[in-house]
C-alpha cells in the first residue's frame, strides 16, 4: 500500500506502536503489517487494509493509526531479520495450534459417545457359551468392528490394561495392591496420543 512506510504511529487509543514493514500471509497472500509496540516491544500482524482503514471514534471518522515520525536510525537490517524471525514463529506456532486444535476438536463429543460404545463391549460379556454364536450377538459384533475402526481411523484407540503393568498415567486404580492389572471395572482411550478417559482397574499381584 501506498502510504504505508515504517516509522512511528500512534494509534487511535493513544498507543504508539513502530510499523517495521509489510508482509505477505502465506494462506491468501494478502499483505499484513507487522508492528511492535512502543511500550513492550509485543510483535504483532494485522491485514494491511485494517491498518489503514478509518475508525469512528464519537462519531467522527478518524485513522486507525497516525504516522507520527520515522524511526530513529540504528541497526535496521538487524532490526529486520529479528522481526522477521519473529514473524516467522508466529506463523509456526499458528500453524501448530490450528493443528492441534484440528486433532483434539473431537474429545468432547467422544466423552458421549465411548458410553454407547462401552455399552456395546458389556452386553456380550458373560454371555452362555450357547448364545454366543447366535445371530445378535454376531450382529453385535460387526456394529463394535465398524465402531472400532471408525474411532481408529480418527486417532481413537483403547488403553491395553489387563495383564499389563499400571501405569498411572493411563489407569486408575480403583482397589488391590500390587503392580499388575488382574481386571477391567471401566475401559480407557486416547485420543492422539493423549489420554482421553483414564481406564479403570484392579491391581494385584
Amino acid at each position: 500500500m501506498e502510504n504505508l512506510k515504517p516509522g512511528i504511529y500512534q494509534h487511535y487509543k493513544g498507543g504508539e506502536y513502530e510499523l517495521l514493514f509489510v508482509a505477505e500471509q502465506t494462506e491468501d497472500h494478502s499483505e499484513l503489517a507487522v508492528y511492535r509496540s512502543l511500550k513492550d516491544n509485543h510483535l504483532w500482524a494485522r491485514p494491511s487494509k485494517m491498518w489503514a482503514e478509518d475508525v469512528l471514534v464519537d462519531g467522527q471518522k478518524r485513522p486507525r493509526f497516525i504516522f507520527l515520525r520515522a524511526a530513529e536510525d540504528g541497526d535496521w537490517e538487524g532490526k529486520y531479520k529479528r522481526a522477521l524471525a519473529d514473524y516467522q514463529n508466529l506463523l509456526k506456532q499458528t500453524a501448530k495450534d490450528k493443528e492441534e486444535f484440528v486433532k483434539f476438536a473431537i474429545s468432547d463429543f467422544l466423552q458421549e459417545i465411548l458410553p454407547v460404545y462401552d455399552h456395546l463391549k458389556m452386553s456380550l460379556t458373560g454371555l452362555p457359551e450357547a448364545e454366543q454364536e447366535s445371530a445378535w450377538v454376531k450382529g453385535v459384533e460387526y456394529v463394535l468392528k465398524q465402531f472400532k475402526d471408525i474411532l481408529a481411523a480418527r486417532g481413537v484407540t483403547d488403553i491395553k490394561t489387563i495383564g499389563e503393568k499400571f501405569d498411572h498415567n493411563l489407569m486408575e486404580a480403583m482397589d488391590g495392591s500390587g503392580e499388575t492389572v488382574i481386571k477391567e471395572v471401566m475401559p480407557g482411550y486416547t485420543l492422539n496420543g493423549r489420554v482421553i478417559r483414564a481406564a479403570k482397574v484392579i491391581v494385584g499381584e
